[in-house]
């Protein structure tokens, strides 16, 4: 049997497709067309454009606050650290001053006492003594020839708060115990005098770290590090080539790059030590 046109059936089609079709425009948007037309429509977003600003200048108000803030606290560190630099120099200049009066002074005393003491044979006797004992203390400035030992820190030296690592960052320092076994080493090798960076080694001076800094009587001292002896150069050289100290600092030199030198010096000047005040003192029992 044949199908007429009429007889067969064809998909209907949706009333969405139909819709998308026909209907071009959203309704929603239709809607709000026709409103605003008629000026029926209203702005549901709030208006932020005056917040924004407001915002705007308050931010700028705490930015510049902050940054006049910081520019005033840099300016006060500033002048903080010049007066205290200041202040340093000054005491320096001071310390400079006082020493070179104490100098003076010494000298006249010591004039004063030659004048009086040698004027007959018990005088001659006593100053001979006193000299002796200023000698082993180191109270009277020596000339004569000898040896220096150099040691120096590697370059880019950091600054050490611990005294005890040999090594901080990767970096090498010149501790304090290095010096002192250089300079007992020395004493054991025939020396007369010694000093340390020009500051000069009595029995009551002290070799020490103190914040990476080098304190020689508690006096700073700077890499390199001069230990000078005065002695038999020959003799002082040969004793502290076979010395523990040498060795030590000599593994130290390869191992970590510590500067070290030993030289022979047949004219140097080593200043007096400081000395202190006896306190206290004992007359020797028995014969002297």
């Amino acid at each position: 049997m044949k199908r007429t046109g009429e007889d067969v059936r064809r998909n209907p089609v949706p009333s969405l497709l139909r819709s998308l079709m026909t209907e071009h425009l959203d309704p929603g948007y239709e809607a709000a067309a026709l409103e605003r037309e008629h000026e029926h429509s209203k702005n549901s977003m709030p208006r932020t454009g005056p917040w924004l600003a407001l915002g705007g200048l308050l931010l700028g108000f705490v930015l510049t606050v902050s940054a006049v803030s910081a520019a005033g606290q840099v300016s006060g560190t500033e002048d903080l650290r010049s007066d205290l630099v200041a202040k340093v120099r000054a005491t320096e200049d001071q310390i400079d001053d006082l020493d070179a009066t104490r100098h003076s002074l010494t000298e006249q005393v010591d004039a004063a006492r030659a004048t009086a003491l040698a004027g007959d044979t018990e005088g001659n006797k006593i100053l001979g003594e006193l000299r002796g004992v200023e000698s082993e203390a180191g109270a009277e400035a020596v000339h004569g020839e000898g040896i220096t030992v150099t040691l120096t820190d590697p370059a880019g030296r950091p600054n050490l708060s611990d005294a005890s690592q040999r090594s901080v960052g990767g970096k090498s320092v010149v501790l304090d115990r290095d010096i002192q076994s250089v300079v007992n080493a020395l004493w054991a090798g025939g020396a007369e005098a010694v000093a340390v960076g020009g500051v000069r080694i009595g029995p009551t001076v002290t070799i020490r770290q103190a914040g990476g800094a080098m304190l020689v009587d508690n006096q700073p001292v700077f890499s390199p590090y001069v230990v000078e002896a005065i002695g038999d150069s020959r003799a002082l050289q040969r004793e502290f080539v076979v010395s523990d100290a040498y060795l030590r600092m000599s593994s130290i030199a390869q191992l970590y790059g510590v500067g070290f030198a030993v030289a022979e010096d047949n004219s140097m000047s080593l200043p007096p030590a400081a000395t202190r005040p006896v306190r206290v003192a004992t007359e020797p029992i028995g014969p002297r």
